[in-house]
């Protein structure tokens, strides 16, 4: 066919030649590698994030742990300074590191996470966050198998960990909670009174992103005038050497002898 004197190819045949030709197949291949590229991009990003995320989440651990240990140092001074433990396992003795009165809501140093210390207490005590009643402590579980025994938690001290010393001396964003209770190996069925000379203490360590690391410490009294430092599983051989060496300390009744620490 043709007009004007020019020669029109059949549809069939024009068609054949558009498929058969090249033009376009450099723009696809870009697209190809563009998206190739992208996506390799992505998953670099998203493996520096984790990456990153797990090393301040350890970071944050760690320090969490050293906040928990340092709070219980801390309440082991408290602790020698008061002849009658009764009165801490009934809440009306408490420690001088406190930040208000006990209860309520607590912001973390870092502004984006807070606790509420009524709800924790409540927790320790019977497992929920609302008030316990005495049957509620007293009943068995597989975490306070001892009945009438268990321990009825009493906030002792709490805070955030800078303000552990009175200088500014301490840069962490750690918040420590730290509760005391009746020894539940007694058989007395009156958990609100010291009859062996042994209490529980459970120190809290709360941090940014949800961090919480927890140090279980058993103290127990003796006739002795002399403190013995316990060892702890973090520190390393120089530094329990020297908590090893005893010094006098004088107090106004008897003193703590032995420290033993459990870390889960």
């Amino acid at each position: 066919m043709s007009k004007f004197g020019t020669t029109i190819p059949p549809v069939d045949q024009r068609l054949s030649q558009r498929l058969r030709s090249e033009r376009g197949v450099a723009l696809i291949v870009a697209l190809l590698v563009l998206l190739l590229m992208s996506a390799l991009g992505i998953a670099l990003v998203a493996t520096t994030m984790t990456e990153t995320r797990i090393s301040a989440n350890y970071n944050n651990g760690t320090e969490a742990l050293y906040a928990a240990d340092a709070v219980v140092e801390r309440i082991m001074q408290d602790l020698l300074t008061v002849p009658d433990w009764n009165g801490v396992l009934a809440g009306s003795t408490t420690s001088s590191f406190v930040d208000g009165t006990a209860g309520g809501e607590r912001t973390l140093p870092d502004g984006a996470t807070t606790l509420n210390l009524t709800q924790l207490t409540n927790l320790m005590r019977c497992n929920k966050a609302t008030t316990c009643s005495d049957s509620d402590m007293s009943t068995s579980t597989k975490e306070r198998p001892w009945g009438a025994n268990n321990p009825r938690w009493q906030l002792y001290a709490y805070g955030p960990i800078k303000d552990l010393l009175p200088t500014t001396t301490i840069n962490s964003s750690m918040y420590v909670v730290l509760w005391v209770g009746d020894d539940p190996s007694e058989t007395d069925d009156a958990a609100s009174v010291d009859s062996n000379g042994v209490l529980y203490m459970l120190a809290h360590a709360y941090g940014p992103g949800g961090v919480r690391r927890v140090i279980e410490v058993t103290v127990s009294r003796t006739d002795s005038t002399e403190i013995e430092r316990g060892y702890t599983g973090q520190r390393g051989q120089d530094e329990q050497n020297r908590r090893a060496r005893k010094a006098a300390v004088q107090t106004p009744g008897k003193t703590l002898t032995r420290q033993e620490i459990s870390i889960n």
